[in-house]
């Protein structure tokens, strides 16, 4: 049966409208899971033109949501937004064109594991490829959904991605009616058995009470213009004279640790000297002080941490190893890990968008971090999505988060992805968090096996499709056969 024009322009609609409010920077979570239904319904009963086209103008649309952001905030060339906006509707186009056939063909389970594999193989060969990683997943909408969130702990953001296509898929396959009522049955009890055993698997992750020490952990960041990134050496001695105030309030309130952003200033000279003092003299009121630097050389640019213990010393520096594409190309990336040895555990460090690369925090995970310490600087719209996305990280790797922003919202976190406490930050002056925070590490699937599920899907993506196509060609010998035989007959 033809669809009215009618029709498909609501269908088109209602796609693009859950899409935008379940993607982007602030995410209605459910939303995302039945988003790409309308659509798939709509394109088994349309052609295959038709129903391409509708994929990719529900998609396009629902992904304008960014436009403000990448364009008008990031300031990305509008080619360039477009393009952001377009390539993930034309890899959901394919993917639902694959179900199309595979729908068309009787093959409902099929059809839902295809649908779900092309959009995992797309995001997998982004962050595999992409200088932003895994920034745009749709694993990271999720945030607030916790009992799905625990999948990262075993297959990465390419495991909360492959379910968000399947079950839908399925959904979309059953609503069909197609194929044989026992391919129909088989992909109803896959597809249920798969929602319980995520649901009673994350729930009982959730309530497993975790092991190990806690300590207090302070936060502090301003989001004032004239302390975003002092040069000046007079503006950086005021900036830093009041962080190092209030980094003294925390302690006295007490912390033991004390985390600051990114980039507090841009050092260079003897204003390294004067920014080790400062907050060598805070720390021996008695916790260790993480403070984020632009710090210049003679040779190098330099995106770092400095860490300082309560005797006063520098006693690690850790730099920034993954930069924010044109923002900060001038910087010379790090190349190692830093960890200290504390008597609560083994703590991490990485800086902002490091945070966006799984890699970086599974070298963390491998070496037993329990707490991850990670300075940064957001850009007030994206505060939530990219605290976010660090969050999910802890849960891959099994460890704690302790992220300090500019222009974003403060956040202690633990190895589920709970959100221990927060607080956003603005530019009326110094805001401080202060929380309690388990130093935690568990060893995870994911830490141990890496990216295997992304792998996964390439494979099962192949298996599908070849599959189909022998099935098909086996289908159509038999007809033939059939027809030969039938003109046989006196």
């Amino acid at each position: 049966m033809k669809l009215k024009f009618a029709v498909c322009v609501l269908v088109v609609a209602l796609s693009a409208a859950l899409l935008w409010f379940g993607t982007g920077l602030h995410p209605i979570w459910w939303l995302t899971w039945i988003a790409s239904i309308p659509v798939l319904l709509a394109s088994a009963r349309v052609s295959w033109r038709m129903a391409f086209l509708f994929a990719i103008a529900a998609w396009a649309i629902g992904g304008l949501n960014q436009w403000s952001y990448l364009h008008g905030l990031i300031g990305l060339p509008w080619q360039i937004a477009l393009l952001a906006d377009l390539a993930p509707a034309l890899i959901f186009a394919i993917a639902v064109a694959v179900w199309r056939i595979l729908i068309i063909r009787g093959m409902p389970l099929r059809a839902a594991a295809a649908f779900a594999s092309v959009w995992v193989c797309y995001e997998f060969g982004l962050q595999k490829i992409s200088v932003n990683s895994t920034f745009g997943s749709l694993a990271y909408t999720q945030m607030d959904f916790l009992p799905v969130v625990q999948i990262a702990s075993v297959a990465g953001v390419a495991g909360i991605s492959f379910i968000l296509f399947f079950i839908p898929g399925a959904v979309a396959a059953l609503l069909s009616r197609a194929g044989t009522r026992r391919g129909r049955l088989m992909a109803g009890i896959v597809t249920a058995a798969l929602v319980i055993a995520i649901s009673v698997w994350g729930t009982w992750r959730l309530l497993q009470p975790l092991s190990g020490p806690h300590i207090q952990v302070g936060l502090a960041a301003s989001d004032r213009p004239q302390d975003l990134r002092p040069r000046d050496p007079e503006q950086i001695r005021e900036t830093f004279t009041q962080y190092a105030a209030v980094t003294a309030g925390l302690i006295t309130a007490g912390a033991r640790l004390v985390v600051l952003p990114e980039k507090d200033a841009v050092i260079s000279g003897k204003m390294v000297d004067t920014t080790d003092e400062t907050f060598g003299a805070a720390a021996r009121r008695g916790a260790i002080v993480a403070v984020g630097v632009e710090r210049w050389t003679p040779h190098s640019k330099l995106n770092e941490i400095r860490i300082y213990t309560p005797d006063g010393r520098l006693s690690a520096t850790y730099e920034k190893h993954h930069m924010l594409p044109a923002f900060e190309s001038y910087l010379l990336p790090g190349t190692t890990l830093t960890t200290m040895e504390q008597p609560s555990g083994t703590w991490g460090m990485e800086i902002c968008k490091d945070m966006d690369f799984p890699s970086l925090s599974r070298a963390y995970g491998r070496q037993g971090t329990g707490l991850l310490i990670v300075p940064a600087w957001d850009f007030d719209k994206d505060g939530w999505y990219h605290g976010r996305m660090a969050i999910l990280r802890g849960v891959e790797s099994g460890f704690s988060i302790v992220r300090a922003p500019k222009q974003g919202v403060l956040t202690v976190s633990d190895d589920r992805g709970r959100v221990l406490a927060q607080r956003i930050t603005d530019a009326s002056g110094f805001v401080t968090l202060l929380a309690n925070v388990p130093v935690h590490h568990e060893r995870t699937l994911y830490d141990r096996w890496g990216d295997w599920f992304g792998w996964f899907n390439v494979a099962l993506l192949a298996g599908v499709l070849l599959s189909a196509f022998f099935s098909a060609k086996n289908a159509r010998a038999s007809d033939k056969v059939a027809d030969r035989l039938a003109t046989s007959l006196p």
